[in-house]
């Protein structure tokens, strides 16, 4: 395990000041970098130390905020403010270019050599970003399997890995045949990984607050869909040094 350092980065985006966590590698040197999206609830620990993970790797990894340093605990409120920022493409682009340009002028960040891995609504806008064709090497997201704007999925210029709970009433059958459709029309390099008997946000520590129905932590799961992100990660953004 290499020594890191962390931060917090302040930004502004969507009419806020983001607050996103900063996990920088041992070493000087300018390393592959990852941008990491949370759940609906928003920025937490969980992706705090996601980014950590990542910056004992290698990687320059920047978790980055929905909701201007808040934590959305109550169902009701995290709903509000998600249902119409995934209604709205160009907002969640804002905030993920937002994230991506502190990433990339991050001075250990390698800016050819970055990547985005999201879950849920933060992983809806790591795909957004792909959409957008922003200059990625691969896009990884969990129990986000989100569409976009006819025809713009053909701007995704990298591999996309997508997992989701089988049981996720959130991400059904009907949510999955029409993002792979998707991915299949516009000739992406993608690959989905069904997560038998998962519910939806299966990868997340159990929590003390009120969550939406048809949300469970599957731990086997957890830990293969995190090898799995590592993997995507390994293959198309190798730390070499």
């Amino acid at each position: 395990m290499t020594t890191i350092t962390t931060r917090t980065v302040a930004y502004p985006a969507d009419d806020l000041t983001m607050i996103g966590h900063l996990a920088l590698p041992a070493g000087a040197g300018r390393r592959p970098a990852v941008l990491i999206g949370p759940e609906g609830m928003g920025l937490g620990d969980v992706e705090r130390r996601r980014a950590d993970a990542l910056a004992e790797l290698g990687y320059v990894a920047l978790a980055f905020d929905l909701h201007g340093g808040r934590y959305l605990a109550d169902p009701e409120e995290m709903l509000a403010r998600c249902m119409p920022l995934l209604a709205d493409l160009d907002r969640m682009r804002g905030i993920g270019h937002a994230a991506l340009d502190v990433l990339r002028t991050e001075p250990r960040t390698d800016p050819d050599r970055i990547a985005a891995v999201g879950y849920g609504t933060g992983g809806a806008v790591a795909l957004e970003l792909g959409r957008d064709g922003a200059d990625l090497r691969a896009i990884g997201t969990v129990n986000a399997l989100t569409t976009g704007r006819p025809g713009e999925a053909a701007r995704i210029r990298c591999p996309v890995w997508a997992g989701v709970g089988s049981e996720d009433p959130i991400m059904p059958p009907a949510q999955r045949e029409a993002f792979t459709a998707e991915m299949r029309a516009a000739d992406v390099d993608w690959r989905l990984t069904v997560y038998g008997g998962a519910l939806h946000a299966f990868h997340h520590p159990p929590v003390t607050h009120p969550t939406v129905p048809g949300v469970g932590h599957h731990p086997r799961h957890a830990q293969r869909a995190w090898h799995d992100i590592v993997a995507l990660l390994t293959e198309c953004l190798p730390v070499t040094d």
